[in-house]
């Protein structure tokens, strides 16, 4: 297999492949800060406005595999120009929308472009970086980017609210995207499996499907908690995952390689990240509730307490392909993940009057440790897939991180939540309490808040804010000792099977489909 060295006109499509990733990261952030004006503007109900949120990463993460098989199909650059255009085209529309609805329809369209454009990205880099070093180290710019739009999000999207109309946080994407339809057909390779036929269209219905039902279910799963509608969406989930696997032992050319899970440096880099995110998504949610209701930060606070994490995840994919060729990919990963590991378990004793610093200090651990090492299996993944499958690959390991990212929150929510009723039980609560009140208390630690300030006797209100703050605090340090544990099993996984492998062959010589 050829390892040529990249020439400048990779690295020049690797800049303009990182915009797209920015800007689809950025997506994301600014929606939750233009919330407040665009609940005024179009006055969505609370149904809407859950919709409005959470469309974009349903579609996303249930078209991110079939997207990603036909970009192998068509053509790794036509389906990322295409997707460009679609963002291009969705985003200047949801900043017009004139109804809650047509912002939903516009932000499922954003998902779909996006799934275009993601597994697109990180595939093209498996046909542009022939050298693993190299393609490691494009993997690396590719992972920061993320970071970089993660950053920047907050800070455009506030400065545009300032002095502009809701709508104009979705305007940021629009020339970035025409900047990527200009140049990308100029430094951008075209690639195609030349074997491929059409994709099977019943697996494309069950890929879909069974995605979505199960990130449906569990985001139901967070909100509401054990009911039929969240149980029964999961379970349809898993039984349509179950028969959509089956149809890909059957299939001559199917839509995800079952085979490639039979490797062990494949299969355990995909455990990998996805736990990665599990345990960093679960706990995110616990973090900024501490922050902000216990410390009494304010969000700008808890932002700039944020800051040196972020920053961090961007360093960190820059930095870990340069570790790699000194300690090996094994244990590289190993140690950032028992980096990450260490900052959970810091947050385990977080309190005190150091509480801020330890939360700074861990925030920071969990984002230089966690974001090297997705980069290193990122890479792993790829270049463990035959050229011709890179792009399925690609989307199969963003599905897997959309999966991971929403079972953290349901399973490490759900256990923090537990953990914090429970000790909130009838007897930490004030005696004369009406049950009402009592109720709304054992809900959430704002609900506590708000029934606290409702109380006339001063007394009762300090010990129910403190003991209740307290229940959070506990369901933390638990939540933080599940990250702990599994940031260090991952690790050690990490450290036994992610051995060096050689470079996979492709089922056949792949033909470049242009320049």
């Amino acid at each position: 297999m050829s390892t040529s060295k990249a020439t400048p006109r990779a690295w020049l499509g690797l800049a303009v492949l990182a915009l797209p990733c920015m800007i689809t990261v950025m997506d994301l952030t600014v929606l939750n800060l233009a919330v407040p004006k665009l609940s005024e503007a179009l006055k969505p109900s609370s149904v809407q406005l859950l919709w409005i949120i959470d469309i974009y990463g349903f579609m996303l993460a249930g078209s991110l595999i079939t997207v990603g098989n036909l970009g192998d199909r068509i053509g790794r650059r036509t389906m990322l120009l295409i997707g460009g255009a679609a963002f291009a085209a969705a985003s200047a529309s949801a900043a017009f929308s004139t109804s809650a609805w047509m912002l939903i329809a516009t932000r499922a369209l954003l998902g779909l472009a996006g799934a275009a454009l993601a597994p697109s990205t990180l595939s093209l880099l498996r046909t542009m970086f022939e050298d693993e070093t190299e393609r490691t180290r494009a993997i690396g710019i590719w992972g920061a980017s993320f970071g970089v739009g993660a950053a920047l999000g907050p800070l455009v999207g506030g400065l545009l609210l300032e002095h502009f109309w809701w709508g104009s946080v979705f305007l940021v994407g629009v020339p970035v995207m025409v900047l990527l339809l200009a140049v990308g057909p100029f430094v951008l390779p075209e690639y195609r499996d030349p074997a491929a036929g059409l994709p099977d269209l019943a697996s494309v219905v069950l890929s879909i499907a069974a995605v979505l039902a199960m990130i449906f279910g569990l985001k139901q799963f967070v909100q509401d908690g054990l009911s039929l509608v969240p149980v029964a969406a999961v379970l349809a989930g898993l039984a349509g995952a179950a028969v959509f696997f089956h149809r890909q032992l059957t299939l001559q050319d199917p839509l995800v390689d079952l085979s490639l899970f039979q490797q062990p440096q494949f299969s355990t880099a995909v455990a990998v990240n996805v736990l990665n995110v599990f345990v960093s998504f679960g706990s995110y949610i616990l973090i900024s509730q501490y922050l902000q209701l216990v410390l009494g930060l304010s969000p700008l606070g808890a932002g700039l307490l944020a800051l040196p994490a972020s920053v961090l995840a961007i360093v960190g994919p820059m930095l870990s392909p340069l570790v790699v060729p000194r300690f090996g990919t094994a244990a590289t990963v190993a140690g950032c993940l028992a980096i990450a590991g260490a900052g959970f378990g810091l947050t385990i004793f977080v309190g005190g009057p150091l509480a801020a610093l330890i939360i700074g200090i861990s925030w920071a651990l969990w984002a230089i440790g966690g974001s090297a090492a997705a980069t290193i299996t990122t890479g792993n993944i790829l270049g463990s897939a035959p050229a011709e499958r890179a792009g399925t690959v690609s989307a199969l390991a963003q599905t897997g991180a959309e999966l991971g990212g929403a079972l953290g929150i349901a399973i490490l929510g759900s256990l923090g939540t537990a953990v914090y009723r429970a000790m909130l039980d009838a007897s930490a609560l004030p005696a004369d309490l009406p049950a009402d009140l009592a109720a709304t208390a054992r809900d959430t630690l704002g609900g506590a808040l708000t029934v606290a300030a409702q109380l006339s006797d001063p007394v009762a209100a300090a010990t129910l804010t403190l003991t209740a703050q307290a229940a959070l605090t506990t369901a933390l340090h638990a939540t933080s000792a599940i990250g702990l544990v599994i940031s260090l099993a991952s690790a050690l996984a990490a450290l036994i099977y992610l051995r060096d492998r050689p470079a996979p062959e492709p089922h056949q010589a792949p033909r470049p489909a242009g320049a």
